[in-house]
């Protein structure tokens, strides 16, 4: 006598099921292979959603691999993947799916080395080349209805799942076609959800039982989704703060005294975008992540300067409630006729967007419209759309969609564009095979043109080069970085690396070009990244030898008060010991120099050059006395620049004959950037301070001489700040329409 196991009674079913995989169920803790297959069976509520996903895979580290729907092109399936690495990107020729609510359909993905494939109802539905697997192990996480754990739009599948399965093994056409819901099969399936008993629960045992979001439910053997940040989650620990969820505002101990922050709750991602200079008026905005619709979307806050230090939060005006979409990065520009305009990625709309204002106070804007781009011969061009750069280079626009080789295209009034092919020539060769080009800004710097951007992995960047008129592209001739990691963060990853990120600048009325960057995670354990704190202004230029100079906001020298100046300080005990710790831990080798009696302060140190010269010596903010602090240190040894456990190239052997040694030191509390012969600059946090701060210092194997050093305090230019928190005028609508 035989009978399948769907007509067993629940109880007996899952009795069976665990006798069944107790023999063969792999260990969860143990490394899966690269090759790997996601099947489930289910049915959309409705085809137009956007993003949601009926399975994930997701490694908890800002990887994963998905069935999602309809998120780059509506009504297609797709594989998700993080930042698209393993996502064919054009899908308009793909068939639109047609099922309805009570339509069952079957998708498969298969990864393999020789690229992805989707199946739909056992039929290849997509296959494209992958250059990398991602690989997923112990610590994993599976989700339905959430497209992954950091989705920052919180797109959720609608529909319901009746069965969702992970084999760790690529699955032949064959062997998808003989799957069947709620059936064993042969392979085994490495993780395996029938809903059948009514419970969240993998039949194989390797990932405890899953944790059922908002009004997630499981019903008649289905899991059931809303698609309003409904999921279901395993392990339960996995689970995402939802998006949207107001949080404390920012607490007085984080609040700065003269950086740009954000004055509200929690509000990542926080990128700096379109910054203007208007009649007397500096503008810039930043991405605020809120809820909207009931579910999570951006927009751009507006904040007004007369310095680019003291800010004034305005009323919110790009935003969902107006545009009909989120707000994710881009850039300001003029349009020939001189009115503000702004490029971005209109998140969830699939497409570039440009809104115009409708007066130069940014009071109003026109509503967006989508970037269309074509080919030479009218066709639509394939492109991916991401964070857009728009250009005038004589009376032509240019613009550029981010990712890992942007396109460029070109307009004579920003409504009909046409594609003129890859962006950049060629990468020189500090450029990592891998990196993207994102949160691009493409502008004149002297006689060279420069690329300021980022790489998602690796943080803040930038290239120095010519334009090519007659090919229309950029010629990088150099590349350098602004992000430079702490010891304690991996070599690559987003968030894991990258304290200096989405960068954006401006010309101001005397012609210096000034940029900001989102000073993500520059704290111990991410402490500092939901606080969307933007770095002190930046002026750029190019020295006689073309290479960047980077130097701190001229403005800020008229927030100095009660300077104290200390002339021929002498560091006279030097460590000597083979075996002694530098930065020391204390006792005479840690000299004080100035007692520090205020949190806002600048320090400005001169050393002469032959005093420095092949000389490990440096200082220490926050000592406690028992070797914790935050030292600055000058290493010959690396030819680098030490702030905390930061490391950047400088070398004093690279300064030009005659030109002595300037560091200036800004701290703002917690914060602190360093800036070192207008060649170099970093930053760090140290958030465990001491009652009473100190400037101390220390040399290695000889005495050092300090010409001079300069201590001033900086008046607060948090007030705007403090008025937003009360006044609130920045919160966008979270609903309804404006």
């Amino acid at each position: 006598m035989s009978y399948t196991l769907t007509h067993m009674k629940p109880t007996t079913f899952r009795l069976v099921m665990l006798l069944l995989t107790s023999v063969v169920a792999h260990s969860a803790a143990a490394a899966t292979t690269a090759e790997k297959t996601l099947v489930a069976w289910a049915s959309p509520a409705n085809l137009s959603q956007r993003g949601g996903s009926v399975l994930t895979w997701d490694d908890r580290e800002s990887h994963f691999d998905g069935i999602v729907f309809g998120e780059v092109s509506p009504r297609r399936w797709m594989a998700g993947s993080d930042f698209y690495r393993r996502t064919l990107r054009a899908q308009e020729e793909l068939a639109q799916e047609t099922a309805g609510p009570t339509t069952l359909v079957q998708i498969a993905i298969v990864y393999r080395k020789d690229g992805v494939s989707v199946y739909r109802n056992g039929s290849l539905y997509s296959h494209h080349p992958v250059t990398e697997l991602a690989t997923f192990g112990k610590g994993s996480a599976v989700i339905m209805g959430l497209r992954h754990l950091d989705a920052q739009d919180g797109a959720c599948f609608a529909g319901t799942i009746d069965d969702a399965r992970l084999y760790d093994l690529a699955l032949s056409s064959a062997q998808i076609q003989a799957l069947k819901p709620n059936e064993p099969s042969d392979p085994k399936p490495f993780a395996w959800w029938h809903f059948e008993d009514g419970r969240p629960e993998d039949a194989m045992a390797n990932f405890p039982a899953g944790k059922l979001a908002g009004n997630a439910r499981i019903e008649s053997g289905r899991l059931v989704l809303d698609g309003n940040q409904s999921y279901f989650v395993s392990p339960p620990s996995a689970a995402p703060r939802p998006i949207g969820t107001p949080g404390p505002d920012v607490t007085e101990e984080f609040i700065l005294n003269y950086h740009l922050m954000h004055p509200g709750e929690a509000s990542l991602p926080g990128d700096p975008n379109p910054a203007f200079y208007l009649d007397g008026t500096y503008h810039l905005h930043y991405i605020l992540g809120h809820t909207w619709r009931g579910k999570g979307s951006f927009s751009f806050v507006h904040v007004t300067s007369p310095d680019m230090l003291h800010w004034t939060w305005q009323r919110t005006q790009l935003q969902p409630a107006f545009t009909e979409h989120g707000m994710f990065s881009g850039t300001g520009f003029e349009t020939k006729d001189g009115r503000p305009a702004a490029i971005y990625h209109g998140q969830a709309s699939g497409r570039n967007q440009i809104a115009i204002a409708k007066d130069r106070s940014l009071s109003g804007w026109e509503k967006p419209f989508p970037i269309d781009v074509r080919n030479p011969d009218g066709s639509e061009a394939k492109i991916s759309h991401w964070d857009p750069d728009c250009f005038l280079i004589g009376d032509t626009y240019y613009a550029i969609s981010g990712g890992a080789n942007p396109p460029v295209f070109k307009s004579k009034d920003l409504k009909t564009w046409t594609l003129i092919g890859d962006f950049v020539r060629q990468h020189p060769s500090d450029v990592t095979i891998g990196e993207d080009i994102s949160c691009p800004n493409f502008f004149r710097l002297g006689n060279k043109w420069m690329l300021l951007c980022i790489s998602h992995p690796l943080g803040c960047r930038y290239y120095l080069g010519d334009w090519d008129s007659q090919a229309e592209q950029f010629v990088p001739e150099s590349h350098g970085r602004m992000n430079w990691a702490r010891t304690d963060q991996p070599v690559w990853g987003l968030f894991q690396r990258t304290d200096f990120f989405a960068p954006e600048s401006l010309v101001t009325p005397d012609g210096r070009r000034v940029m900001w960057a989102w000073v993500t995670s520059a704290g111990p354990d991410n402490k500092l990244l939901n606080k969307t704190i933007q770095s002190l202004p930046r002026e750029l230029s190019l020295a006689r030898d073309g290479t960047l100079r980077i130097r701190p906001l001229r403005e800020l020298e008229g927030q100095r008060s009660q300077s104290k100046v200390l002339t021929q300080v002498k560091l006279q005990h030097p460590i000597t010991g083979h075996g002694d710790r530098v930065p020391p831990r204390n006792g005479p080798a840690l000299q004080t120099i100035a007692e520090l009696e205020s949190d806002s302060l600048e320090i400005r140190i001169t050393v002469n050059r032959a005093e420095a010269a092949r000389k490990l010596f440096g200082f220490m903010l926050f000592a406690d006395g028992k070797g914790g602090g935050l030292p600055i240190l000058l290493r010959p040894e690396t030819s680098t620049v030490r702030l905390g456990s930061v490391e950047a190239p400088f070398s004093v052997a690279s300064l030009e004959p005659g030109e002595n040694v300037d560091l200036r030191i800004f701290i703002d509390k917690y914060l602190v950037e360093v800036f070192v012969n207008d060649r170099q600059a970093l930053l760090a946090a140290h958030l465990d301070r001491p009652a009473k701060s100190v400037l101390e210092g220390f040399t290695v194997g000889a005495a050092t001489q300090l010409d001079r050093v300069e201590v001033w305090n900086l008046k607060p230019t948090n007030q705007g700040l403090r008025e937003a928190q009360k006044s609130r005028v920045w919160e966008p609508s979270r609903n309804s329409s404006l």
